[in-house]
């Protein structure tokens, strides 16, 4: 995200559509494979650490800060994202992801907000 220079909503549509193509490739991945959310399918990260990131600066801090973060609430899956697992399909997979992409999104606004980081 970085290196690829996307305008805002560029990233956006980026997002939209990893997150609509990731659900279906999941889903399908699911049903070749035989288990549910095997470690193979990884389209849920990328969504999740694009929305994590999404409205903020593409700099160096905060990505980096958006990665820590998002790894540790995808970790970890506070409520609901734990619960949200249950969900049949692709839409199981991806929705976990986003739910600790959102945790991480709030945690990085409430900093900026509040630290005056950049």
């Amino acid at each position: 995200m970085w290196i690829i220079p996307f305008s805002r909503s560029g990233l956006l549509l980026c997002f939209v559509a990893v997150t609509l193509a990731g659900t279906w490739a999941a889903h399908r991945a699911e049903r070749l494979l035989g288990a549910k959310d095997p470690g193979a399918i990884v389209i849920d990260e990328v969504a999740g650490m694009t929305l994590t990131v999404l409205p903020f600066p593409p700099t160096v801090a905060v990505l980096a800060v958006g990665l820590v973060l998002f790894r540790i609430f995808d970790i970890t899956k506070p409520f609901p994202a734990r619960a949200s697992q249950r969900v049949a399909g692709g839409l199981g997979v991806m929705v976990d992801d986003l739910i600790a992409a959102l945790y991480a999104l709030a945690v990085i606004a409430i900093g900026r907000a509040t630290l005056a980081w950049p």
